[in-house]
């Protein structure tokens, strides 16, 4: 006999305590479902805007935090290179590319970065708008910049509260980078020598010249908070990294100092995924409780089932049916729930730190959903069993 016309006409009389039932395990996996989509995402975003910064040389310190600096435009004090090794590094014979990153000013909240035009080339690709910076009161903006072309800009000292006021210099939008998913998407890219000129520093240049970008003189460049290299071969690029770690230099892959991160990410995980399960169980537990005293409401209406000649097999495929196909309905409900969670966080920490992400649905996910199920299953041959064994006499006495 088929359990499922029994089983809805269950469902009908308890409605609100059902769909109850099934928001508390669309909820608890929701959870589960957010944590482990949104995790993957972040690490995929934060590695993609890695992508184009093939190997950092700095002074020696926290790589970590010179990555924070570089990759994600994330403002801290860290030491400079000194000028010496500055001009080692930019005539870098194995490197297609040295580009200087000189930071410290900002425009209302945005990062003004200083650079070289190889280097907007590195990131973006062609322009979205306009064209390159081809002198020092010229500025290429992020895709997400706010100002449009043509915009006249007027640089702070520092970031944030600790900002100064603008400063003397102008800076004409002249030009806007492709979409690169990173924090540099909202970066206002200067000539580096704009940089060091508003900071009082020589500019790589000959005093009274105005040119811009490579070759830099060596007598007259200052320190930079890092150098970027896009070394000519891979071998060229694990020897790169060994020539440049040294007692005055540092020079890492940012997917290591990114391997280092996630590690701890996954350690944290973990936790939640720990977490996250155990309040499963306990919504699971919970809802057994409820549904032993719904089945107890119930339990005339099997017993006039079995008295119409329904075996006890039909009533035990009835309550194991009902409440296994309940946790299942759930399960999928929170699924979409979680994914619907994981898109929405994704967007606010895009906008908070400008790293593209894009949460999808992988076989954790669904191996999490499943495992609910599953313990539901097994949970759900409790009450079964006990109607199950009941004996017929009792069961219409009571």
């Amino acid at each position: 006999m088929n359990p499922f016309p029994i089983v809805k006409t269950l469902y009908d009389s308890n409605r609100a305590t059902i769909l109850l039932f099934i928001g508390l395990v669309a909820l608890a996996v929701a959870l589960g479902v957010a944590v482990s989509a949104q995790e993957r995402a972040l690490r995929q975003g934060s590695a993609r805007a890695a992508d184009r910064f093939d190997l950092i040389v700095a002074a020696p310190g926290s790589q970590t935090d010179i990555l924070m600096n570089v990759v994600y435009l994330q403002p801290s004090a860290v030491e400079l290179l000194a000028p010496e090794t500055v001009a080692r590094l930019l005539a870098e014979p194995k490197a297609t590319l040295a580009a200087p990153i000189a930071f410290g000013d900002s425009v209302a909240g945005f990062s003004v970065v200083g650079t070289t035009a190889a280097f907007v080339d590195r990131l973006s690709g062609p322009l979205a708008e306009g064209r390159s910076f081809a002198a020092e009161t010229e500025a290429v903006v992020g895709f997400a910049s706010p100002y449009p072309m043509g915009a006249t800009l007027r640089p702070a000292h520092g970031h944030g509260a600790a900002a100064e006021g603008p400063h003397d210099s102008r800076l004409m939008v002249v030009g806007r980078m492709a979409r690169t998913g990173t924090p540099w998407d909202t970066a206002i890219v200067v000539p580096v020598e704009q940089n060091w000129r508003v900071h009082g520093l020589p500019t790589g240049h000959p005093p009274g010249e105005t040119r811009i970008g490579p070759p830099f003189d060596s007598a007259f460049l200052p320190g930079v908070p890092a150098v970027v290299l896009s070394p000519d071969t891979v071998p060229s690029a694990y020897g790169l990294r060994s020539a440049y770690r040294s007692e005055v230099t540092t020079a890492f892959f940012p997917a290591e100092v990114l391997v280092q991160l996630y590690a701890v990410l996954g350690d944290m995980r973990s936790v939640m995924d720990i977490l996250t399960f155990t309040t499963q169980l306990l919504v699971v537990a919970a809802i057994l409780a409820g549904l032993m005293a719904l089945i107890q409401l119930q339990t005339e209406r099997l017993a006039v089932l079995r008295a119409l000649g329904a075996s006890r097999w039909y009533i035990f495929a009835v309550v194991w049916t009902g409440v296994t196909a309940m946790i299942a309905i759930g399960s999928v409900i929170g699924i979409l729930i979680g994914y619907g969670l994981a898109q929405i966080l994704s967007i606010v920490i895009t906008r908070e730190t400008g790293i593209a992400m894009t949460p999808t649905l992988g076989k954790p996910e669904l191996i999490l959903a499943a495992l609910v199920v599953a313990v539901g299953g097994l949970v759900a041959l409790l009450p079964a069993a006990l109607l199950h064994r009941r004996p017929l006499a009792e069961t219409l006495r009571g």
